[in-house]
């Protein structure tokens, strides 16, 4: 049984894997087996994760990308394959929040989370796809939001960006099955991260999370990373176009 969960001799590329849902996801790869590429714009965190990996007794590898730039996706795709000669798994992590009114939200804004958080997805999907059509397979998870299928206040742009990956989750999936390629989603709720570090110290917010998670707490980090492992590897073989929600059953009530 533990074999299906295994990622022994697999190539994963984790973008925004530097700290946060990411690092902790990329963590749990390496733990599971995989060796790691973590793609992100921060230095001294990527290659301090690179070095936790390394640890492990896994290959690992940083690359710094900014995922809303083609040419940084498109040298991210080449090193790792220079380096790994394949890709087995994509984990499009990479994305920002910022809670903004919208009778004030200005354009630069909404573009800059869109291009992060959606584009950001399309331009790695596409380039890694590339890549693991000429291998006939891969594994896509794409990092969504219960504010993709529940709408929040102040939150305009990131609702609209998590909505669009959802939808662009499934899209993939159905075009890729015929290259062996799934494709599917996690949706966090509210998890402990830098992202939402502000938020968990607003008393109000937290009595929110209380009252209405049925856990009645946020999420862990650690608490995702088994859903990535589970649809990297053989165990979720019949899995695409899927989204897995994991916050504490917060949205099953809404």
């Amino acid at each position: 049984m533990n074999d299906m969960f295994s990622l022994s001799g697999k190539i994963a590329i984790v973008t925004g894997g530097s700290r946060g849902l990411g690092k902790a996801i990329a963590l749990g790869l390496a733990k599971s087996g995989a060796d790691v590429v973590i793609a992100d714009i921060l230095d001294k965190e990527s290659k301090e994760t690179a070095k936790e990996i390394e640890r492990m007794e896994r290959r690992s590898l940083f690359v710094k990308t900014d995922v809303t730039k083609k040419k940084d996706v498109e040298n991210m795709v080449k090193k790792t394959v220079e380096k790994f000669e394949r890709i087995d798994v994509l984990v499009n992590n990479a994305g920002i929040y910022r809670a903004t009114p919208m009778e004030s939200a200005e354009e630069n804004e909404w573009d800059k989370i869109m291009d992060v958080n959606l584009k950001g997805q399309f331009l790695c999907a596409k380039s890694v796809g590339e890549q693991m059509i000429r291998q006939k397979s891969g594994r896509i998870i794409n990092i969504a939001s219960v504010a993709g299928e529940f709408a929040f206040g102040q939150s305009a742009a990131y609702n609209s960006s998590k909505a669009g990956v959802i939808l662009f989750t499934k899209t993939l999936a159905i075009e890729w099955a015929k290259h062996n390629i799934q494709v599917n989603a996690i949706a966090p709720g509210v998890f402990e991260t830098s992202m939402t570090s502000g938020l968990l110290k607003d008393e109000g917010f937290k009595g929110m999370i209380r009252n209405r998670v049925p856990l009645g707490r946020s999420g862990e980090p650690n608490e995702l990373v088994g859903a990535a492992i589970f649809l990297a590897s053989d165990a979720s073989s019949y899995v695409t176009g899927s989204v897995i929600t994991i916050d504490g059953g917060w949205t099953a009530g809404l």
